[in-house]
């Protein structure tokens, strides 16, 4: 049978089966009796009809997952049986992929959030916008974040498969990955020093610092201020953060980070029906509180990445670059259930920005709806699915420590190529600059390509229009500086 009940038994009979003495309050007592007895109704008809038999407690828990998908994909029940594991990853390490899901809010499939530098997934080739259609051969249909992420995770060096739906594209893909234990650096440069370690300064003649943060973890704000530390001691006259692709991460990193550049006022305040309302604001203790800022964000910066800019935009700290981010800012609350053998995580409370204005994309929101962030006047730069994937694929690329990179045309059959070309003694770096020499060749590698893994190849070198513009606005508010001094 169907994993959903009708939305008018689940959301209040269920709960009234856990505990309906707790809340008849809240209710007429004869309307709440109403519902309970249509419920109960309902679980005897299936239970002595229905093809196959059922268990009351799955037709239960099967009207909570009903009831809390119309909710919202944050909102999820973990039954008997997955509660232990989704205790394991809010409390330690765990053995995974390296990607944030969430569900698309038009065609409601799961959808990858931003895959993390350095895992798995961002080395197979997965990208930020993806659906996933299938886990190991399983429809994915239905299924929330949190049991994607369950499913997903497992005892490292195990391979999970998935058939993913890229942007742009009309037929799926299936990419095999190798779990492994998630370890990734937050904060990122441009480019690699011929040590592998990150350079910072993007702009040297001017001064200009580029720092990426791939996701709010606990060390985020301490390891930003050392690289900042760094930064002014080299000069820095301007900085661009770049939170493109970050899925976001703990609220209290997003607050940390805000505050290493405001001087004083609100950060983000957190608002709900039955919660205590809560205000951050900035502390004056930072030094980087006068240095010209851009923030680069696109579709895919959400939740604490949206916080930061956000935050300021609004103090007017720094012009926001790029897309609309995603319209992630909502807080869950756990509380346990079934004598704590089982686990409900609930939507309580939504982000709200220092103007006052909601983060949250709710469903079925309107582009004119208030909601995420918008870059600031003329400084949206558009890319097309088209354009965002050229950019990822560069820059992975990118990414990839000097002894790891792979130039576009080095094919496994070219590779082949450079090897037997050592053997006859020709020069390397003439038979480095050739290309496969017939189409049949070319044909050849780009199908070798594809079985290898060619989504982990750029096709060239890295366009990135939205980092021009960022640094283009950068560099005028740097020479306004000097004209007003």
């Amino acid at each position: 049978m169907s994993r959903r009940i009708p939305l008018a038994l689940a959301m209040i009979a269920a709960l009234g089966l856990l505990g309906w003495q707790a809340t008849r309050a809240a209710k007429p007592k004869d309307e709440m009796l109403e519902l309970y007895g249509l419920f109960v109704d309902a679980v005897e008809k299936v239970e002595a009809n229905y093809v196959r038999p059922v268990s009351r407690r799955e037709l239960l828990e099967s009207a909570l997952e009903g009831m809390l998908q119309q909710l919202d994909p944050h909102s999820t029940y973990f039954s008997v049986n997955d509660a232990p594991g989704f205790r394991r990853q809010i409390e330690g390490e765990f053995g995974g992929i390296g990607i944030q899901v969430d569900v698309d809010p038009e065609t409601l499939r799961l959808r990858v959030v931003a895959p993390m530098v350095g895992t798995p997934a961002y080395d197979a080739g997965m990208l930020a916008g993806d659906q996933i259609l299938e886990i190991d051969g399983q429809s994915a249909e239905g299924m929330s974040p949190d049991k994607a992420v369950e499913v997903l995770t497992g005892r490292p060096g195990t391979d999970v498969k998935l058939s993913v739906l890229h942007e742009g594209s009309e037929e799926p893909e299936t990419i095999t990955i190798t779990r492994a234990i998630i370890k990734v650096p937050s904060i990122l440069g441009d480019h690699r020093k011929p040590d592998d370690s990150w350079d910072f300064l993007i702009d040297k003649d001017r001064k200009i610092g580029y720092v990426r943060i791939s996701s709010f973890i606990a060390s985020s704000a301490e390891d930003l201020r050392k690289v900042l530390d760094q930064l002014q001691e080299q000069g820095m006259r301007g900085l661009i953060l770049d939170l493109r692709d970050d899925p976001g991460g703990l609220l209290s990193a997003a607050v940390e980070v805000a505050d290493l550049f405001l001087a004083d006022g609100e950060i983000v305040s957190t608002r709900g029906r039955n919660t205590q309302p809560r205000t951050f604001r900035a502390q004056k203790d930072s030094p980087f509180e006068e240095v010209p800022m851009v923030v680069l964000v696109n579709q895919n910066s959400a939740s604490a990445s949206e916080i930061v800019s956000a935050a300021l935009q609004d103090h007017h700290r720094a012009t926001i670059v790029g897309m609309r981010s995603y319209g992630k800012g909502s807080v869950q609350n756990l509380f346990e259930l079934d004598s704590g053998n089982s686990v409900l995580k609930l939507t309580v409370a939504s982000y709200y920005r220092p103007s006052g204005e909601n983060i949250h994309r709710f469903r079925n929101a309107k582009p004119t709806d208030q909601w995420g962030v918008k870059p600031d006047k003329d400084c949206e730069v558009k890319l097309t699915p088209r354009e965002y994937v050229d950019w990822f694929r560069a820059r992975r690329d990118r990414d990839l420590a000097a002894g790891h990179r792979r130039t576009p045309t080095e094919t496994p059959q070219v590779e082949a190529e450079k090897a037997e070309s050592k053997k006859e003694a020709r020069p390397v770096e003439k038979k480095a600059e050739e290309k496969p020499k017939s189409e049949p060749l070319k044909k050849e590698a780009e199908k070798a390509q594809t079985k290898s893994g060619s989504r982990r190849r750029s096709s060239g070198p890295m366009v990135d229009k939205q980092l021009d513009k960022a640094l283009e606005v950068l560099r005028g508010k740097l020479l306004a500086k000097e004209k007003a001094a």
